[in-house]
């Protein structure tokens, strides 16, 4: 039998706030669910901008159930496409799960096949969407940046996120503004064979697929615009594999960027506008913008391994994983230490056990880890300037990894390198006005 995976038409009942997304790959079949806010009007989640979102979003959403098998040949059951859209889905389903491919030793890349019924119409009709911003909530460093920028440049905004729990709930209640959220549940049957032998299991696009709700929400509840907190340094990949770079962060890279941004318009006939505040910075800027708000210190986390199904029921920070490291890092040149240590509970840089991880960071042995971290030669940077730094330079693994450090890169090349993590990139697609206004702030 020849493997297939396809798509179903999906389903939304504006009175529960229901959508129902049905998949079948091979003889299973599968449905999604997601639970948007009630109260939508019937009329706009009737209309084709929302129609068209919505089946967009199935599409999307499908990557976890596909990659189970990952079969070469995708069909969507009755959402039609125009041939911008089959590109969008194509690399969401190629280079979106370019980390699984290259993790699971699997070549997909040019070799996908999507059929689906043409949409001949270039755009939708456009929606009447106020002007109102949708801010994805992560619980991290990066969109509470975002909250400070937007707040002293007087924008209105309003959390959003998809399953919030742990740091993304405390973060949100500091902000203290009303967040629009969305419980998505996944098909048991699918985390259940994903365990089991002869199927796959590995890294989904989580911004694409979080992305896609937020333009449901946007429509529905009138935003016209959804602001991510995506950093320049996502664009970098990991490993080339396949004949193509793999990068972890692929959906919150500047290519994915634009090209979810013009799907989204097109989808809404020019309505909905979509960007990162965040594209101009390297982690290492963001890390300073972060230091002029203290009010989250105490909420936040970037540690994937300590985001609790109910709250803050643990440390917020495990300490061990890259995650914590890289952040750790970029954090020193520019926080005071006193605060740094409260905030993570201990000098991650003075545990000799650390430097193999610090290493990889750096960019002085392995690969750059399969995290949401920054780029190789921001984190020698940041680590050139520590062995300048008053708090920092007698630390353990500052001192175990300085003399390779230096050989590797050469001061020069270092210093060159953390002038540059430290100037802003005209490489965004933030609206003018608002980039100055920003920009005019981050001084």
């Amino acid at each position: 039998m020849t493997e297939f995976f396809r798509i179903e038409h999906p389903s939304f009942d504006p009175a529960t706030g229901e959508a129902r997304l049905p998949y079948t790959l091979n003889d299973l079949n599968f449905t999604e669910t997601l639970l948007l806010p009630q109260g939508a009007d019937a009329e706009t989640a009737g209309s084709a901008a929302f129609e068209k979102l919505l089946g967009l979003t199935a599409l999307v959403l499908g990557v976890s159930y596909f990659k189970l098998r990952a079969p070469y040949a995708i069909h969507a059951s009755g959402i039609a496409l125009t041939a911008a859209e089959r590109a969008f889905v194509i690399d969401v389903y190629e280079n979106g799960l370019g980390e699984f491919y290259a993790r699971n030793d699997l070549a997909r890349f040019g070799k996908l096949t999507l059929t689906a019924p043409d949409d001949a119409s270039e755009r939708k009709p456009a929606p009447a969407l106020p002007e109102r911003t949708l801010l994805p909530i992560g619980g991290g460093k990066d969109s509470l940046v975002s909250v400070d920028l937007l707040t002293h440049t007087g924008q209105q905004f309003t959390p959003f996120a998809v399953n919030p729990k742990g740091p993304i709930l405390t973060s949100v209640d500091a902000i203290g503004t009303p967040p629009v959220y969305v419980t998505r549940t996944l098909d048991p049957e699918m985390i259940r064979l994903g365990q089991l032998p002869g199927y796959y299991n590995g890294h989904v696009p989580s911004t694409a697929i979080n992305s896609m709700i937020a333009s449901l929400c946007a429509v529905l509840f009138g935003y016209n615009q959804i602001v991510l907190s995506n950093e320049r340094s996502a664009s970098e990949g990991n490993v080339v594999f396949d004949g193509r770079e793999t990068n972890h962060q692929y959906s919150k890279s500047l290519g994915f960027e634009l090209l979810i941004a013009d799907t989204l318009a097109n989808a809404t006939g020019g309505a909905l506008k979509y960007f990162s505040l965040l594209r101009p910075y390297s982690e290492a800027r963001i890390a300073s913008l972060f230091t002029k708000e203290s009010r989250f210190d105490a909420v936040f986390s970037s540690c994937n391994r300590n985001f609790r199904l109910t709250g803050n029921d643990g440390h917020l920070w495990c300490g061990q994983c890259p995650k914590c490291h890289f952040v750790f890092l970029i954090f020193a040149p520019f926080m005071a230490k006193q605060r740094m240590l409260k905030i993570f509970g201990k000098n991650l840089l003075n545990e000799p056990a650390n430097e193999q991880s610090f290493r990889e960071l750096a960019g002085l042995t392995g690969q750059k880890p399969w995290e949401c971290v920054g780029e190789i030669l921001e984190a020698a940077a940041c680590f050139y300037t520590l062995t300048r730094h008053a708090d920092w330079h007698e630390d353990a693994v500052v001192r175990a990894i300085k003399a390779d450090l230096f050989a590797q890169y050469g001061e020069e090349k270092l210093q060159l390198a953390m002038a540059e993590c430290l100037t802003d990139s005209h490489d965004h697609h933030i609206p003018p006005a608002l980039a100055a206004k920003v920009a005019a702030y981050a001084v």
